[in-house]
């Protein structure tokens, strides 16, 4: 019933860091190992990225992060620990056995068709055969639980979170951060002249433009999470950073990265970016408004450039105040 009782806990969260850290207090309380990780991977190759979760037995009985992600939204500086241990068994898609003292157990954590992380045991006796086995099943059917979220969660195109799943991690955003955590910003992404890309290239070579898109801002800003597609040429990001500087730097530098970047049949196509600081209280709609705001700047100012609070104050724009133009994305 242990067992049972468990996986339905795990299985009753949409919010993916407290899935995981349920995932990781079930094997820690059916196997008892040393302790247990769960390595998550980030971007794709070559610019791959770990982020590790553990859980480590103390005198207190707490469960500790290391470098574990904030949900639903990046960091534009994390410090993921690797190893090519772990990337060897997203490789094979079978487990992996290290002798030592203690002894590692790698499982590959499936989402889809695709490894989304590693799961480590490290233990100073080997595990009996049938809780190997346990543990196979249990780290397989939480990936089967993240692919069934996935499909309701994630754009089918591009692969980042869809608009829907916005809200929630907004919320989350602004309502779990401690008063002492960096703060987070919001920005609005637009590719410039998307139109003229379809109209030239048709709607396939687009949606093309569109994925390569999303795999160039996983690997800038290392993360897989505070990713989200609007509809269209649309992107929302959510990011923390110490300051306004920090953030705007980390947004240029995708904007530089979008700009050298050289599409197969389409060559080169630029982004204007807005973003916003999240204020305490803040819903949704009106943090929205505010990077639009920003991103308007951005495209009347000629397009391809990062415009935020500072540059909208500069221009004499009220943060709050209604705007009229053409470009009205939210």
């Amino acid at each position: 019933m242990l067992l049972i009782d468990q996986l339905a806990e795990i299985t009753g969260h949409r919010d993916r860091q407290h899935a995981d850290a349920l995932l990781l207090d079930t094997l820690q309380e059916l196997l008892a190992p040393g302790s247990v990780a769960l390595h998550r991977c980030l971007g794709d190759a070559p610019h791959r990225r770990w982020v590790t979760s553990t859980h480590r037995d103390n005198d207190t009985g707490q469960r500790r992060a290391s470098d574990a992600a904030s949900p639903c939204r990046c960091s534009p500086h994390p410090a993921p620990r690797s190893h090519p241990s772990w990337s060897e068994c997203l490789r094979q898609l079978s487990p992996v056995k290290q002798p030592g003292e203690p002894g590692t157990l790698l499982l590959p954590l499936m989402v889809g068709a695709q490894g989304a992380g590693v799961v480590e045991l490290r233990s100073d006796q080997p595990l009996p055969e049938y809780m190997q086995r346990t543990a196979e099943a249990v780290v397989r059917l939480y990936g089967n639980f993240l692919t069934l979220l996935d499909y309701g969660e994630r754009d089918a195109l591009t692969g980042v979170f869809n608009r829907k799943t916005f809200t929630d991690c907004f919320m989350r955003a602004v309502l779990q951060r401690p008063k002492e955590a960096r703060h987070v910003y919001l920005a609005a992404l637009d590719l410039d002249h998307f139109k003229h890309v379809n109209d030239t290239f048709g709607h396939l070579i687009g949606d093309e433009v569109l994925l390569l898109t999303a795999r160039l801002m996983r690997c800038v800003l290392r993360t897989d999470d505070g990713l989200f597609r609007f509809g269209g040429e649309e992107f929302v990001v959510l990011l923390e950073d110490a300051n306004e500087d920090g953030a705007h730097a980390a947004l240029e530098r995708l904007r530089e990265q979008m700009a050298q970047y050289h599409f197969p049949q389409v060559g080169r196509v630029t982004m204007s970016i807005g973003f916003t600081a999240v204020q305490p209280g803040d819903l949704p709609p009106g943090a929205l408004d505010r990077a639009d705001r920003a991103l308007y700047l951005a495209k009347a100012s000629g397009r391809n450039q990062v415009a935020g609070p500072s540059v909208l104050a500069a221009a004499g724009m009220q943060a709050s105040a209604p705007h009229g133009g053409g470009v009205d994305l939210f």
